[in-house]
């Protein structure tokens, strides 16, 4: 008979190893962390303080939450927080969204 004490802990290692294992193979397949694109809820992993992994940021296009894109396209996706306006390859400070005047 299989312990519900025992048992929870077991299934939290497994599934904490299977996504490093997702990192290595999205890396493999020529996919990059680009920060500053994802909507909210819809990150990969590592949203920042407060969150703990995919599906846990809580802004569009947060930009400590990562999501993974193909190689090459990360700077070329549009982000409306990065200063650049397009994805970042690291974190970075959002710039301040501007407000419309009527």
């Amino acid at each position: 008979m299989i312990r519900i004490n025992t048992a929870l802990p077991a299934l939290a290692l497994v599934a904490a190893l299977g996504a490093g294992m997702s990192n290595a193979q999205a890396a493999e397949k020529g996919m990059s962390k680009c920060y500053g694109v994802s909507l909210a809820g819809k990150n990969d992993c590592a949203a920042g303080p407060g969150t703990t992994c995919s599906g846990t940021s809580k802004r569009n296009y947060q930009s400590n939450a990562w999501k993974y894109v193909p190689d090459g396209t990360c700077t070329k996706m549009p982000s409306k927080t990065s200063p650049s306006g397009f994805g970042q390859l690291a974190e970075f400070k959002a710039k301040r969204a501007s407000k419309k005047r009527s």
